[in-house]
């Protein structure tokens, strides 16, 4: 059987790529893509290492034009970049995920923040349906991932930028204080007839 390692978040992960196991494992196949570090996910473009049979495999179904023009002209422009600006990118975000698990691990509102090495943080939250639509309000926009397995509760936040950051942050802030009413955004009221 063919065996698959997806490495889309390789870039910002401490360990070393499987590519190196396919001369050992020629069954091995590493899928990676250009939509995270690179900074491209509109372009909707992935590659895959494997041995040069499993190649050959894979080009007999893949469709002749599997990429578009312009996709195809947008990562060979990234291609063409001094490769230490992707690098430079990749430390920024993993400087900036490092810090925002911090700042998030003193939040009243935040229970849990789970390791990471991608470009996001899993976090455990008190109430997710709440926070996700008090943040959404406020147009920081964050994944509720309480509907999947071993995950209650839990929002998926990517890491943005220094600004943005301290944007999610200063919301979650506010959202923890109560109003002039004594009340918390995730206090939940009931109305009785």
């Amino acid at each position: 059987g063919i065996v698959v390692v997806d490495e889309a978040y390789a870039d910002f992960a401490t360990g070393s790529s499987a590519i190196r196991l396919i001369k050992k494992y020629p069954n091995l196949v590493i899928l990676r893509t250009f939509s995270k570090a690179w900074g491209l996910a509109a372009a909707r473009v992935g590659m895959a290492f494997a041995d040069p049979f499993i190649i050959s495999l894979l080009d007999k179904v893949k469709y002749p034009y599997n990429i578009s023009s312009p996709a195809a002209n947008e990562i060979l422009q990234k291609l063409k970049q001094d490769p230490s600006t992707v690098d430079q990118s990749v430390r920024e975000i993993i400087d900036q995920r490092e810090w925002l698990r911090e700042q998030l691990g003193v939040k009243p509102c935040v229970k849990t923040v789970y390791p990471s090495e991608g470009n996001f943080l899993l976090v455990k939250v008190i109430d997710a349906r709440t926070m996700y639509q008090y943040l959404s309000d406020r147009h920081i926009i964050v994944r509720d991932r309480s509907k999947q397995p071993l995950c209650d509760n839990c929002l998926r936040i990517t890491v943005g930028t220094a600004e943005e950051n301290q944007r999610l942050l200063d919301a979650l802030e506010a959202f923890s204080q109560p109003d002039s009413a004594g009340q918390h955004p995730n206090d939940t009221q009931t109305t009785e007839n």
